[in-house]
């Protein structure tokens, strides 16, 4: 008799509660695979591993309240890098990638995807230690290439942490000022980043900065 391969334990976070359950019936049907957790931000599935719930694999939304998509991979990438996730997502622009891949995620689904399609990540993820579509390796390819078509390419797509704090601040109404006192920094120091961040991805004001960090999925509302 052959062995009866393993099941494959599923987190699923997302504050959506008719998406979650939706997908929770959906993965449960799926052979070998059963869903142990369904949390609807990065704060709680953060405390259930805590608590000892710990699956071997977890798919997440981005867009969450509390506690958002980044924020919660930023978080397992360090306390549990051995904890693949899948990222929900309808931003699939060259800097949300990267900065998502930066984070240890280990691959990208769009919501509309098809039940095969997700059948198929799971088990990737899970067996091979990474899932990328068609669409996802395309994109991730032209940061390779040359700018021709006003792409942001690769080496201007890699945003520091304080990079991408002040482009999320400055989304808000605060002052620079204010920025400057919420990242601890002097005000200088902010005129600084915010001058390289100008000349770094081609943008020449504030309104452009706000419209690329929204557009790119640095700044989800």
């Amino acid at each position: 008799m052959e062995p009866q391969e393993r099941i494959i334990r599923v987190a699923l976070v997302d504050d959506h509660v008719l998406l979650r359950n939706a997908l929770t019936i959906l993965i449960n049907s799926f052979e070998n695979c059963r869903v142990v957790n369904e949390s609807s931000n990065g704060k709680e599935i953060k405390e259930a591993i805590e608590s000892g719930i710990v699956p071997d694999l977890i798919i997440m939304d981005l867009n969450m309240p509390v506690m958002d998509g980044f924020e919660a991979a930023e978080y397992l990438h360090t306390a549990h890098p051995q904890l693949p996730i899948l990222m929900l997502t309808m931003y699939d622009s060259e800097l949300s990638l990267i900065r998502l891949l930066q984070t240890g995620v280990k691959g990208f689904l769009k919501k509309d995807i098809h039940p095969a399609e997700l059948k198929f990540a799971i088990r990737s993820v899970v067996n091979s230690g990474f899932y990328y579509s068609n669409h996802t390796t395309g994109k991730l390819i032209n940061l390779f290439r040359s700018n021709t078509e006003g792409q942001i390419p690769l080496e201007k797509s890699l945003l520091t942490t304080q990079e991408l704090q002040f482009m999320q601040m400055i989304c808000s109404d605060l002052t620079y000022k204010e920025v400057a006192q919420k990242m601890g920094l002097n005000p200088r120091s902010v005129d600084t980043l915010r001058d390289q961040l100008f000349i770094k991805l081609d943008v020449k004001s504030r309104v452009g900065l706000a419209m690329l960090a929204i557009r790119h999925g640095i700044v989800t509302f």
